[in-house]
């Protein structure tokens, strides 16, 4: 959060396993309620979504992380499978951030 009580949140949107493609959405400026409505697609992946606070001296700090894939949970999974379900079709969903070492840990005990 910046000093007058807002943030400045984007996303980026990282392919599974190798994480080496990324897909980042604008900055939405001085805002705690930003709405993310882009879209993008993708073939036969899992991906890991962080939303960031960016901050124009130092480093951008993570607000929080979803992971969306076959091997999530919960509001993910359900997620998953209707994107699945309805190829070619934008599939909007709410996810709640969780802390960014949680969902480390998750994929870390997912590659052993």
């Amino acid at each position: 959060m910046d000093m007058g009580g807002t943030s400045d949140p984007y996303v980026k949107v990282y392919l599974l396993p190798d994480k080496k493609k990324k897909f980042e959405t604008k900055v939405h400026r001085k805002t705690l309620n930003p709405v993310f409505n882009e879209q993008f697609t993708f073939k036969k992946v899992q991906v890991v979504i962080t939303v960031l606070d960016y901050d124009k001296i130092g480093k951008n700090d993570a607000i929080g992380k979803v992971f969306v894939g076959l091997n999530s949970t919960g509001t993910e999974l359900r997620h998953w499978s209707d994107m699945l379900a309805n190829p070619r079709r934008p599939i909007a969903q709410w996810h709640v951030l969780k802390p960014e070492e949680e969902v480390d840990a998750l994929l870390a005990a997912q590659k052993k």
